[in-house]
């Protein structure tokens, strides 16, 4: 990978001022796992001049015991091409150990079967080499933005269920059959019960940064969805605060 260009370095972002008495919101911690001094310490330095907290690894073993640890990171960000053991295995033996958080992944690879194989792996979402590190960080407060894995396996919003392990979804023990879209969209409606969610951040959490906000999919697989969960019922579940997005309430 090429040095980074000075016009890549980011501008330092002053914190942003709080009211008087106002709580100071908690600081996202990052771990980097990159084995090269260059781009390692670029991008910590860069991340850390947008007030996150940025730990450091290079090489695969050691960043793979640092994330596991313990439920410390809000995001890892992982280079494939490590010393030790690389990035491909050090992401499937996190996941495989139950890790949750969001794994943003760095790859040389520009070919869409590298790509493919870390998201089946389970990258959340990817960064090609070389890169601007505002694209960089754009993703990964887009990731930081998603919620966090919730210790409840099964979701209930009145009579309707989904189960996150079996990929189930019933309404008053009648089941429902979902497409895997349909399955996240509600999933992520139902993880905010009564909250309003924007068509951005579901179409961030259903179909990842790649896809374009601009299209009417989300509001496709609405439609659909109303049709499975609410058409049989007198009691509407899914509704729709226009010019806003949309809501899972009792």
């Amino acid at each position: 990978m090429r040095p980074p260009l000075a016009h890549d370095r980011p501008p330092i972002r002053p914190a942003r001022a709080q009211p008087h008495g106002a709580p100071a919101p908690p600081l996202m911690r990052i771990l980097v796992i990159e084995d090269d001094p260059t781009v390692g310490q670029f991008v910590k330095r860069g991340l850390e001049e947008q007030q996150f907290t940025v730990d450091l690894e290079t090489d695969g073993d050691a960043g793979e015991r640092r994330a596991g640890a313990g439920d410390t990171y809000d995001v890892v960000v992982l280079d494939m091409r490590l010393p030790g053991k690389d990035g491909l295995a050090v992401l499937r033996g996190l996941r495989a150990r139950g890790f949750q958080r969001p794994v943003l992944v760095l790859t040389a690879q520009d070919a869409v079967d590298a790509k493919v194989q870390t998201l089946r792996a389970g990258a959340d979402d990817y960064v090609t080499k070389p890169f601007a590190f505002e694209e960089l960080l754009a993703r990964i407060e887009a990731l930081a933005r998603r919620p966090r894995q919730m210790s409840a396996r099964r979701l209930r919003v009145a009579d309707l269920e989904l189960d996150l392990d079996t990929r189930e979804v019933s309404r008053g023990g009648v089941p429902i059959e979902l497409t895997p879209k349909e399955f996240k969209v509600l999933e992520y409606l139902m993880r905010h019960p009564g909250r309003v969610m924007s068509r951005t951040l579901i179409t961030e959490y259903a179909w990842g940064y790649h896809f374009d906000p601009g299209t009417n999919i989300v509001d496709v697989v609405i439609t659909h969805l109303r049709k499975k969960v609410d058409a049989a019922h007198a009691r509407k579940l899914i509704g729709t605060v226009r010019g806003v997005g949309y809501v899972v309430k009792e």
